[in-house]
């Protein structure tokens, strides 16, 4: 069950409308890297978190709901730097306001076109789930596995790159407004960065979680290739680091190097099935 407040988390404020900046906060919504995915990652792993304790869940659903704030928030900021686009570009082309702009001709139209289009016919000057290119997020990149270390990982990573996202449009954008909600957003993200960290910590951090799932037998894996790295250059060179020798991250290994060859023979696979509507040729 859920609540929702009428004010927003943090304040938006737009300043000087930019409906070109509009267009590049829809990547910050509905992109791989954006608020919709993170807000349903975090839903889904909670919604099927198990385990003795439910804390780890608790504090995914907070974070889920906190996201669907911050949806809120860029949605709202579409929607300012929309409505009041200064009248010269809304009117540019033709007389009739932004399907002028849209439909117009001028050097502005390709820039205007996919900017404007899809805000104007389909959803009235708002935001809409979709990035920048308005291609609709369609929940692919949602990881919700049932491993709790593994989506902790997995939200390091959406998180990395979400402030990543945040960061460009903060030296994107030229409204004060806009900058100083972002400058909010990004200091989310680093907190949300730390508190999925933490919680590997508290799993027993490299040592304790990987590898993952720590439940498998590491003796029914291959143990002689588990900790060596492949290598497949031509002239069998090696991108010597932290991961070619020494201890393991996770200390139940040795790391080595071992130049990648065939093990296998080559795949001879049987004629084609008569009624497989294969070439003669292949029966």
């Amino acid at each position: 069950m859920f609540y929702f407040d009428k004010r927003l988390q943090y304040p938006v404020k737009v300043e000087n409308p930019d409906p070109i900046y509009a267009r590049m906060l829809q990547q910050a919504i509905g992109g791989i890297e954006g608020e919709i995915r993170v807000c349903m990652q975090y839903f889904f792993q909670g919604w099927g978190a198990r385990g003795p304790t439910t804390k780890y869940r608790d504090m995914l659903l907070n974070t889920a709901t906190e996201e669907m704030g911050h949806i809120e928030m860029l949605a709202t900021a579409v929607a300012l730097n929309l409505e009041k686009a200064p009248a010269t570009l809304q009117e540019e082309g033709a007389a009739d306001g932004v399907v002028g702009a849209v439909m117009g001709g001028g050097n502005a139209r390709h820039t205007i076109e996919g900017m404007l289009h899809r805000h104007l016919l389909s959803t009235g000057m708002a935001a809409f789930p979709a990035n920048c290119e308005g291609v609709p997020f369609d929940m692919s990149h949602i990881y919700a596995s049932g491993n709790l270390a593994a989506d902790m990982y997995c939200n390091v990573a959406a998180e990395s790159t979400g402030r990543v996202l945040a960061v460009r449009l903060y030296n994107a954008a030229h409204d004060a407004g806009m900058k100083d909600m972002l400058h909010f957003m990004i200091a989310r993200d680093t907190m949300h960065q730390q508190q999925w960290l933490a919680v590997i910590e508290e799993l027993g951090g490299h040592q304790g979680a990987l590898p993952i799932p720590n439940s498998f037998p590491q003796e029914k894996e291959d143990t002689a290739n588990a900790y060596n790295f492949y290598v497949s250059s031509v002239d069998g060179t090696t991108p010597e680091g932290r991961w070619t020798q020494g201890p393991s991250l996770d200390g139940k290994g040795t790391y080595t190097t071992y130049k990648n060859k065939p093990m296998g023979e080559e795949p001879v696979l049987g004629p084609a099935r008569p009624d497989s509507g294969a070439q003669l040729e292949q029966m």
